[in-house]
C-alpha cells in the first residue's frame, strides 16, 4: 500500500488458448510479473482463466481437471516471491461437485477460494450443465497441494497491517441479480470489491455492464474492479472483449482498450482512506455482523508514484458537454431557490448590490431569471452600485451597460461621503488605508442596501460565493450579511464557468459585457487604483482561487489530512506552483478556514449546489473557538 492509503489494483485479460491450462499459466504469469514490477497490490484475471470459459463440456473431462490442478500448483510455485495478492479463475471440484471459483493467492499459498452464487442459465449461457452453485457454501474447507484452504462465499480477505482495508470477490453473474454478494461484502465490512468476468460483447452490453459496476460501486462506497475475459475464447456463438475497468464510489478510476488481439493490463491507484471516511461519514451505510471470515494478507510495505490523475480543478467538469449542464443545474438551483423565497414575500422586491465584479454579476443575473420566471415586473428588481475610494471607471461603466442591456434602473449610491463621517466618528485618519479604512465601505454598502430594502419592502439579496465564506474573506456585518445568499453554495471557480455559460446563451450585447466581467481581476476594489487601474487583487493577498478551492475540496467532502492535501496538491499543480508556494497557500487556508468559523455561524440563507456546503444549519458545525495549529499537520 502507498502512502495516504492508495492502493494498485491490476486488472488483465490475457492472451488465452481454450482448454490449455499451462499455456494460460504462462500468460498469467508473465502479467503477473508486470503487475508487480508495477508495485501492484492486487492482480485481477477473469472468470475461469486458467482454463478459458468457453471450454464447454470439457470441463467435465479428466485430463482438463487435472492439468487445471498441475498449472495452478505451478502458478503457485512461481510467484513465491511476488508480493501482489492473486485473483484468478478456475474450474475446481468440491464433494464431486464442479465449482466456477476465484482463487485467491499470495506469495505461493493460496488464501480462500470463491465459489460462484448465480449460475446464469439463459440465453446463450448454459453454465448450470457444468457448475454447481456455490450460494450455499459455509464455513468449507477444501484441501488442496496438502493444507487446508477455506472455501466459500462467506470469505472476506483483510490486510493484516490495516484491517479496515477488506476485499470481497463475486463472479460475473453474481453482479447482475437483485441481492449481489458483493452488497453482503460491501455490509461487512469490504471497500474493495472483484469481479472475474466472462461476459460476451453485445451491441450497447459494455455500456450497461460498467452503468451496473458504476452503480454498484456508488451504493456499496467501495473500490469495484471488473477484469472480463478476452477475444481468445471460442467465437461460435459469442465474442469476448477483454474489457476491464475500475470505479471509485462511482467515478471511473480506469479502462482498458476492447477487443484487443494482445493481452491487456490496467492499472488504477484506489484511495482506501477516503472509501473510510466516506463510510464513516455516511450514517445511513448499513453494516451487518453476519458471519464472514476473514482470511489475512500482507500488504505491499513500499512507496511509490501514484498514477492516479489527481484533478486540480475537482468542482469543474472536464468534459465540455458535462460542464454545460453542471453549469446549467447549478444556475437553475439559484433561481429556484430564490423563487422559493420571493414566494414567501407579499409583494417580493429584491435589493442587490452591484460591483461590476463576479459574484454580484451572477447574483444578478439569478435575480433577473428568478423575476421572469415567477413574470414580476423588473422595476421590482432594485441593483444598486455604490462607488468607493477604489472602484475604477471601467467597473463602474460595466455596471450600467449590463443594468441598462436588462432594462432595469440602476441607483448609484456614493459612499466616500458615508465612509468618511464614520472616519471622523471614530477618529480614524482618512487617508490611512487599512482594515478599517476597507470594512467601513463594505459595513456602508450593506446598510444602504438594507435601508433600501426596508423602503422598497423587499429582501436583500447576498452575492458572497462559497470559496470567500469558506476563507472569511468577508466584512462581518458587511456583505458577509444578506437576506438570502444565492451564491452561497457556488465555489469561485465554478462561478466564472456559470457566468460564460449564461454569457454564450445570450444576445450580443449581453454576451459582450458579460465577458469584459470575466476578463476584470478579482479585487473587492476597496483600496485606491493607480492610473484608473485596480490595484487590490485578491489572489496576490489570499493565494490563487483555484487552489484554495482545491483545498476546500479535499478537506471539506473528502475528509483529508493537512499532509495529504499537500501531496495531492503538489500533483495536480505540478508544473503552475511549486512546493513551497503550494504550502504557504495551505497554511494560510487552514489558518482562515479555522479561525473564521465564527463568520460562518450565521451566514444567511442560500441553496446548497454541490457536496461541498458550509451552512452551519445543514451541512458544517464546527467549534468557533477551535485553533488551526493542530491541523497543520497530520
Amino acid at each position: 500500500m502507498f502512502k495516504y492509503g492508495f492502493l494498485r489494483i491490476a486488472c488483465a485479460a490475457p492472451i488465452l488458448k481454450i482448454a490449455d491450462p499451462f499455456f494460460n499459466i504462462e500468460k498469467h504469469i508473465e502479467l503477473i510479473k508486470k503487475a508487480e514490477k508495477n508495485k501492484s497490490d492486487i492482480i485481477l484475471f477473469p472468470e475461469l482463466s486458467i482454463t478459458s470459459y468457453s471450454c464447454g463440456d470439457l470441463f467435465h473431462n479428466t485430463s482438463l481437471r487435472n492439468k487445471t490442478i498441475l498449472a495452478v500448483e505451478k502458478l503457485l510455485k512461481e510467484t513465491v516471491n511476488i508480493q501482489t495478492l492473486l485473483v484468478f479463475g478456475a474450474p475446481l471440484v468440491f464433494n464431486n461437485k464442479l465449482y466456477n471459483t476465484a482463487i485467491v493467492a499470495q506469495k505461493g499459498k493460496i488464501l480462500g477460494i470463491v465459489p460462484k452464487t448465480y449460475i446464469p442459465n439463459y440465453g446463450e449461457f448454459y453454465e448450470k450443465r457444468w457448475f454447481e452453485s456455490g450460494g450455499s457454501k459455509k464455513n468449507e474447507i477444501i484441501n488442496l497441494f496438502g493444507y487446508d484452504i477455506p472455501f466459500g462465499r462467506d470469505i472476506l480477505f483483510s490486510m493484516e497491517e490495516k484491517q479496515e482495508v477488506k476485499i470481497g470477490v463475486e463472479i460475473c453473474e453474481d453482479l447482475w441479480v437483485v441481492d449481489p454478494p458483493s452488497s453482503e461484502y460491501a455490509k461487512n465490512g469490504a471497500i474493495i470489491l472483484l469481479n472475474l468476468s466472462a461476459s460476451d460483447a453485445i451491441v450497447t452490453k459494455d455500456e450497461y455492464r460498467k452503468l451496473l459496476v458504476k452503480t454498484q460501486s456508488a451504493k456499496t462506497i467501495s473500490a469495484y474492479a471488473y477484469a472480463n475475459t478476452g477475444l481468445f475464447e471460442s467465437t461460435t456463438d459469442m465474442v469476448f472483449d477483454g474489457s476491464c475497468f475500475i470505479f471509485e464510489n462511482g467515478v471511473e478510476i480506469a479502462s482498458s482498450k476492447r477487443f484487443s488481439i494482445d493481452s491487456e493490463l490496467i492499472f488504477g491507484d484506489i484511495d482506501t482512506e477516503f472509501l473510510i471516511y466516506e463510510r464513516s461519514r455516511l450514517t445511513s451505510f448499513e453494516n451487518t455482523t453476519s458471519q464472514m471470515r476473514n482470511i489475512f494478507f500482507n500488504m505491499r510495505n513500499e512507496d511509490g508514484e501514484i498514477i492516479r490523475k489527481i484533478d486540480p480543478l475537482p468542482f469543474v467538469p472536464k468534459d465540455k458537454k458535462t460542464l454545460e449542464e453542471r453549469t446549467e443545474e447549478i444556475f437553475n438551483i439559484q433561481v429556484s431557490g430564490l423563487i422559493r423565497r420571493l414566494k414567501s414575500i407579499k409583494e417580493p422586491k429584491a435589493v442587490i448590490g452591484l460591483s461590476g465584479g463576479l459574484d454580484s454579476t451572477l447574483a444578478f443575473l439569478v435575480v433577473i431569471e428568478a423575476f421572469k420566471r415567477l413574470k414580476l415586473p423588473l422595476n421590482y428588481v432594485f441593483p444598486i452600485t455604490m462607488p468607493g475610494f477604489g472602484t475604477t471607471s471601467k467597473t463602474l461603466n460595466n455596471v450600467k451597460k449590463l443594468c441598462k442591456l436588462y432594462n432595469v434602473n440602476l441607483e448609484v449610491m456614493d459612499i466616500k461621503k458615508i465612509s468618511k463621517e464614520v472616519f471622523k466618528s471614530i477618529g480614524h485618519p482618512e487617508g490611512k488605508t487599512d482594515i478599517i479604512f476597507e470594512n467601513t465601505q463594505a459595513r456602508a454598502r450593506t446598510y444602504l442596501l438594507m435601508m433600501r430594502a426596508n423602503q422598497v419592502g423587499g429582501i436583500v439579496i447576498g452575492t458572497g460565493d462559497l470559496s470567500e465564506i469558506a476563507l472569511g474573506f468577508c466584512t462581518y456585518n458587511g456583505d458577509h450579511i444578506s437576506m438570502y445568499n444565492v451564491n452561497a453554495g457556488v465555489p469561485k471557480t465554478l462561478v466564472r464557468f456559470v457566468i460564460e455559460r449564461k454569457a454564450i446563451e445570450s444576445e450580443k450585447e449581453i454576451k459582450k459585457i458579460l465577458f469584459e466581467i470575466l476578463e476584470q481581476p478579482i479585487s473587492p476594489e476597496l483600496l485606491p487604483p493607480t492610473d484608473g487601474k485596480i490595484t487590490q487583487k485578491t489572489e496576490e493577498k489570499i493565494g490563487p482561487y483555484e487552489l484554495h478551492d482545491f483545498f476546500l475540496y479535499n478537506f471539506v467532502r473528502m475528509g483529508f489530512s493537512y499532509d495529504k492535501i499537500l501531496f495531492l496538491a503538489s500533483i495536480a499543480f505540478n508544473g503552475k506552483y511549486d512546493h513551497t508556494v503550494i504550502e504557504k497557500w495551505l497554511k494560510l487556508f487552514i489558518d482562515r478556514f479555522f479561525t473564521n468559523q465564527w463568520k460562518r455561524d450565521c451566514v444567511p440563507a442560500g441553496p446548497k449546489v454541490g457536496s461541498v456546503d458550509l451552512s452551519p444549519r445543514s451541512s458544517w458545525r464546527m467549534p468557533s473557538e477551535i485553533e488551526p495549529e493542530g491541523f497543520s499537520f497530520s
